[in-house]
């Protein structure tokens, strides 16, 4: 298929720039796969849509403020956006006017009298730049100079708010350069209901990198490829995942990253979901065979994005490509701080 098969034409001013005024006050379109049904509602009412014995499974990655400013040698100022840190403490990252960012060219982060100097050890085919630090760089580095690296279809600069609301309320884990936007709709009073339906609740991890926001530049869906992400499945969430399928209970995945780790981590000649750490960079398009996922919320995704072919392919697409036209209609939200939808 092309990916000019997922556009669609979206008024500028559904794009949500904020988040809500209150933590789970969003919006919820529910899609029913097998009765082709529409239904508006609130996010308040997420728990009345699930089945009794369900399993819920989140993503418990936290966010870094991975977005820095660096000064070069010649005192411009350069944006990194900091991915990952390799084995020998080196980071990748991505630049801005990345043609003058070159090997060997130096910069200095931080504000005196903690300062902190880098340098660009290698390009690499994906664009990307692999920086070594002079000094070590642990996560203070990131809370005192970093900024919250939203996306870029959000036109502002972060601020105090972004710090909590791009942020699940169960993220864990540091290492994310993207929220795993669909699990920033839950608060306490709402996990809590979910708990009292007899419903579990299970956290696994993955590390949303830049693959959540880049574009897709091939015309062929079979010519894109994902970017690896690091993800982790421990023993317990495992176990209560694998009984729930052999129990014949829902598997609810909160977001694409949750629907991307648990097909990933399943193994046939197993009979179900691996724990352990790993990596992943699976391309979920039309053809697919779901074996884990059964229900799925998200929020609305971009045109020609990975995450909409997704979704897609999970709800068919023609029964998407209808709902994306009544959120448009209805003037629901879109992306990472928009409403939500619930797939059946």
């Amino acid at each position: 298929m092309k990916i000019k098969e997922y556009s669609f034409e979206l008024p500028p001013e559904l794009i949500a720039q904020s988040p809500a005024d209150k933590r789970g006050a969003d919006r919820l379109m529910v899609v029913n796969r097998a009765t082709g049904m529409v239904v508006d509602s609130y996010m308040s009412s997420f728990v009345d849509f699930l089945e009794e014995g369900s399993v819920l499974v989140v993503n418990n990655s936290k966010v870094r403020k991975a977005r820095l400013f660096g000064t070069s040698e010649t005192g411009g100022i350069v944006e990194f956006l900091f991915l990952e840190e390799n084995l020998d403490k080196s980071w990748q990252a991505m630049v801005t006017k990345s043609k003058r960012q070159h090997v060997g060219k130096r910069y200095t982060f931080g504000e005196e009298p903690s300062l902190y100097h880098a340098q660009i050890r290698s390009e690499n085919e994906d664009g990307t730049r692999t920086v070594q630090f002079d000094e070590e760089v642990g996560e203070l580095f990131f809370q005192q100079y970093g900024h919250v690296p939203l996306p870029p279809y959000i036109k502002r600069e972060d601020d105090f708010q972004d710090e909590s609301r791009y942020q699940t309320i169960y993220a864990r884990s540091e290492g994310s350069v993207a929220a795993p936007t669909a699990g920033l709709h839950f608060t306490s009073v709402i996990l809590s209901r979910i708990r009292e339906k007899g419903c579990t609740i299970v956290p696994i991890t993955l590390h949303v990198g830049p693959g959540t926001f880049l574009p897709v530049r091939t015309e062929d869906l079979e010519d894109h490829h994902m970017h690896y992400e690091r993800y982790e499945i421990d023993g317990e969430s495992a176990r209560i995942i694998n009984q729930a399928k052999a129990e014949g209970r829902p598997i609810v995945a909160t977001g694409t990253t949750s629907v991307r780790t648990l097909e990933s981590a399943y193994d046939a000649e197993k009979g179900g979901v691996v724990p352990g750490l790993n990596r992943t960079n699976l391309f979920i398009k039309p053809g697919y065979t779901w074996k884990v996922v059964d229900r799925l919320l998200t929020n609305f995704h971009t045109p020609e994005s990975t995450l909409l072919v997704l979704v897609s392919t999970f709800a068919g697409k023609e029964l998407i490509d209808r709902a994306y036209r009544h959120a448009i209609d209805e003037r629901y939200h879109f992306f990472s701080y928009g409403d939500a939808m619930l797939i059946l």
